[in-house]
């Protein structure tokens, strides 16, 4: 068998090799981190330079880069122009008594599930002040804590359906509010299933933390 010259042999196996190095390269680029952006054929803006968070700037006469929004700018979706709706309150700015919404099984079954969530464990299953939190608070005996308030209280009873939920929204005394976990629906909801353990006789699950 004859054989290619030496110097022809040299030339292909340089060849082989060399024809890897573009196949490491783009390995190592997409598996190592660097501090400098990749390489970009057609940037397409990918990288532009911008300010960071909190950083100043000349350009503006308060020397923020941070820019507040245009005033009276409302967010995609975030009108909320039902003031009895999301605010539980009349235009007067007094609380509503009456339900914006239809009450019906299904969301009275996810405010009982939203309460059992966030609600019993302070205020007991049937609300009554005596949840697994209370209970342990009070054989602790701190003197920061504050009971939670029963539902079946004469005060509370007579509390308009707008001032539960505003207490659902936004806390009352030492109670943080649920509105970030809580949508505007199932808050609703949930202030129809308080009004429905109400109703129950006063006698029963008192013994249910």
């Amino acid at each position: 068998m004859h054989l290619p010259p030496r110097w022809l042999q040299f030339a292909i196996a340089v060849l082989v090799a060399l024809s890897f190095v573009p196949l490491v390269v783009a390995y190592r680029y997409s598996t190592v981190k660097k501090p400098r952006p990749r390489i970009h054929l057609v940037p397409d803006m990918d990288n532009q330079r911008a300010y960071q968070p909190q950083q100043s700037s000349a350009l503006f006469a308060d020397g923020r880069a941070m820019r507040p929004p245009v005033p009276g700018t409302v967010a995609q979706g975030h009108l909320e122009d039902d003031d009895a709706f999301f605010r539980g309150r009349n235009a007067d700015g007094t609380f509503i008594d009456h339900f914006p919404l239809t009450v019906d099984l299904p969301l009275v079954e996810r405010g009982r599930d939203r309460f059992n969530i966030y609600c019993a464990p302070c205020h007991g299953y049937s609300g009554f002040g005596n949840g697994m939190i209370a209970v342990r608070a009070d054989k602790l005996q701190e003197g920061t804590w504050v009971p939670p308030s029963s539902f079946h209280d004469q005060l509370v009873l007579g509390r308009p359906h707008g001032h539960i939920y505003n207490t659902i929204s936004n806390g009352i005394r030492n109670m943080a509010g649920y509105g970030s976990q809580i949508s505007v629906r199932d808050r609703w909801g949930d202030v129809a299933y308080v009004r429905a353990l109400q109703r129950k006789p006063r006698g029963r699950g008192r013994r249910r933390a």
